[in-house]
Formats: C-alpha cells, sequence, structure tokens
C-alpha cells in the first residue's frame, strides 16, 4: 500500500472527466489523504494542467497515467469516475489483483439492483454495493454511516439522488413518499 504520513492514498480512475477532476480537487484538500495515480483513457500521458487548466495548481507536475489496473490496486482506494457501466470490468480486475482495495464507484454500475439497471441502462449487471450516502437512515436503525465503516466497495449515489434522498429523508415516516413526485432542475453536469 501506499501509506503515506498523510493517510490514505486514493487513485483516481477516469481523473480528466467531470466527476474525476472533482474527486481531484477534494483530493488535494483532504487532510489526511494522499493524491495517488491519476489516470485517464484519451488524455493519458498529457499533464493535468493541460487536460484541466482549473486544476493546474491543485495536481502540481503531475501527468495523467494510462490505466494500468496492478499499478491502482497498489493504492490504499480506488475512485472510479468512469461513465457508466465501465467501472465494472475494472472493478472486477481490481479486486482480483487485490481484494482489500477500497473501491468507490461514482458512475452508476453498482448503485442500482439488477431489475433497475436493466429498466434503465439495460446491458450486464456488474452488481450492487454498499450505498454511499451516510447521512441516510437504516430501516432496522442506526445510520448507513455504519455500513460504509467496513465496505470495502462503496457505490457513490449521484448528485441528483442525493438532492431527492436526502430531502425527503424526513418525511419518510410523515407522508407516503411512494406517491412523491420530485422534479429537479439541473446544469449540464446533470444531464
Amino acid at each position: 500500500m501506499h501509506m503515506s504520513a498523510k493517510g490514505f492514498t486514493v487513485a483516481v480512475v477516469g481523473a480528466s472527466g467531470y466527476a474525476g477532476a472533482e474527486v481531484v480537487r477534494l483530493l488535494a484538500q483532504h487532510p489526511e489523504l494522499t493524491m495517488g495515480d491519476l489516470a485517464a483513457h484519451r488524455q493519458a500521458g498529457l499533464p493535468v494542467g493541460q487536460a484541466m487548466p482549473h486544476l493546474a495548481g491543485v495536481a502540481g507536475e503531475r501527468t495523467l497515467s494510462e490505466i494500468d489496473v496492478n499499478r491502482l490496486a497498489s493504492h490504499d482506494a480506488v475512485v472510479l469516475a468512469l461513465p457508466h457501466g465501465a467501472s465494472g470490468r475494472i472493478a472486477s480486475e481490481l479486486s482480483e489483483v487485490n481484494p482489500d482495495v477500497v473501491i468507490v464507484d461514482a458512475g452508476a454500475d453498482f448503485r442500482l439492483s439488477s431489475s433497475d439497471w436493466q429498466r434503465w441502462y439495460g446491458g450486464d449487471h456488474a452488481g450492487t454495493w454498499t450505498y454511499g450516502l451516510p447521512e441516510l437512515p437504516l430501516a432496522a436503525g442506526g445510520s448507513q454511516r455504519s455500513n460504509l465503516v467496513r465496505a470495502r466497495r462503496i457505490a457513490g449515489p449521484g448528485c441528483n439522488a442525493s438532492a431527492v434522498a436526502l430531502g425527503l429523508a424526513p418525511l419518510v415516516d410523515l407522508v407516503d413518499t411512494s406517491q412523491t413526485a420530485v422534479t429537479l432542475v439541473v446544469g449540464t453536469s446533470g444531464a
């Protein structure tokens, strides 16, 4: 593992995309995490500041690397910030190389049940992981946070789902949320 004085090392796959760039920005500010490998597909080989000018000061002189599962698996954690449907194969390969690496998927690959995946995306379903929204309560009491503490595989909930779930959570026992309709107005990042 890449443990450092700062703590866990975290690699980002898809670091040159919108979600990946946000993860890079957050990692750079986190006092207990160390930014590890920043991997990309089409932009591999480019300096981070050239691929994402807004991160030029954040990522230093780093260069986006090729996606190399063996190198990524040597980190403490890997964030997959890939288009929907692209994380399943890489997550499987990472798990084979290092079953202990923490993997967080920012896409939809692991956040839905198989039937919901088929309904909305179609194709092969990669699996269902622990839902990564610690603020949500659990049906049996407690919070989702207790599940996340032990999880090695975490499905990021997505921005729209987070906004709706957190907005409706206080109403769950007060109103019939199955009959609730929610309208979201989003910008280009949510489109």
